[in-house]
């Protein structure tokens, strides 16, 4: 399980073959869930890694148990969500 927190926000979802999920728009520290935005277009991947973003109702919950590693660009999950 990785640690999430609000530096996470902006950063690609990836699953465990390479391919982007979406991009991380809100991250809930306390739950330890990352909001993300699946298949954002350029603006709002432009926005979000700015950190200037929030979750929307259709973003997925990502826990942290979900997450196996976290680099300075993105979050990597084991599985497919």
């Amino acid at each position: 399980m990785s640690v999430l927190s609000t530096a996470d926000e902006g950063k690609f979802l990836m699953d465990n073959e390479a391919e982007q999920i979406g991009v991380v728009t809100e991250v809930d520290p306390d739950e330890q869930v990352a909001y993300v935005e699946p298949e954002p277009g350029i603006a709002e991947s432009v926005i979000q890694g700015f950190g200037f973003g929030s979750a929307d109702e259709d973003d997925i919950e990502v826990p942290a148990d979900s997450v196996e590693t976290v680099t300075d660009t993105e979050l990597r999950v084991a599985t497919d969500l």
